[in-house]
């Protein structure tokens, strides 16, 4: 009787301890932060997507782990990456502002930046001073934003901060801004969901070479162990070398 109790005992320990170990595989998915950013990252039919999306599954596939993806405004996923443990963000551009806030893995997608005005009110700029005389739209703390402070445009007078890109496209065309800076594929793209052809209504009057130097990236919080920051570098270059980071690129662009 003793030996059958025991065995029991074994049995029915045995599968709580299974029951915990499940449990803490689920629980213990990598949190992913991420925003609305077309065609890299978007959420369509309830399903985050996208050419940045695509590459990060792929790492994951890589590193055989799961990961729990939450889109949400860019200045909130921003927020959480840097305040929080062991979170991944993705695209984000590398910049020299933000070199010592993340612990970067690499180059996601390629990336061009510009101001665009609408082709039918065409404005001609010279010199990327001669926009601080117009109204710009920009989305809250994104690369482009943080681009032009920097270079002396302010928010509230010359930048009409947004939560969202897609807004910024409509003040565009609806004459409540006369520039955008803006990804140019996301120019693109959004222009396209509208239901425009992008060749015909948006103009690139000041491309940014300097922050289309940087592409969109992938990085960790600070507070994410260096054993699996080396493990999603070695994965990123992995699929690199393999063809599958170039055939995602093909899919989408």
């Amino acid at each position: 009787m003793a030996g059958s109790v025991s065995g029991w005992c074994r049995t029915l320990c045995g599968l709580a301890l299974a029951a915990v170990g499940l449990h803490a595989r689920a629980d213990d998915a990598l949190r992913i932060v991420t925003e609305e950013f077309p065609p890299y990252n978007m959420t369509q039919n309830g399903k985050i997507t996208g050419l940045a999306t695509d590459v990060l599954q792929a790492v994951l596939k890589e590193v055989n782990m799961q990961g729990n993806i939450q889109s949400m405004p860019w200045a909130r996923a921003y927020e959480v990456a840097q305040s929080s443990d062991t979170v991944l963000i993705y695209s984000i551009t590398r910049t020299p502002a933000r070199e010592n806030l993340f612990k970067w893995i690499g180059v996601v997608a390629p990336a061009d930046w510009c101001l665009f005005s609408l082709q039918g009110k065409p404005i001609k700029l010279s010199h990327l001073d001669e926009a601080k005389a117009r109204q710009v739209a920009t989305v809250n703390q994104d690369v482009g934003e943080q681009f032009l402070v920097s270079k002396g445009f302010a928010i509230g007078k010359n930048l009409q901060s947004s939560a969202k890109y897609e807004f910024n496209y409509e003040k565009l065309k609806l004459g409540r801004v006369d520039l955008w800076v803006s990804n140019v594929l996301v120019a693109a793209h959004l222009a396209r969901q509208a239901g425009d052809d992008p060749a015909k209504t948006l103009t690139c009057v000041y491309p940014l070479e300097e922050l289309s130097s940087e592409s969109n990236s992938m990085a960790f919080s600070l507070k994410t162990p260096d054993e699996l920051v080396v493990r999603f570098r070695a994965a990123l270059e992995a699929i690199k070398k393999n063809g599958t980071f170039d055939a995602l690129k093909r899919k989408w662009l």
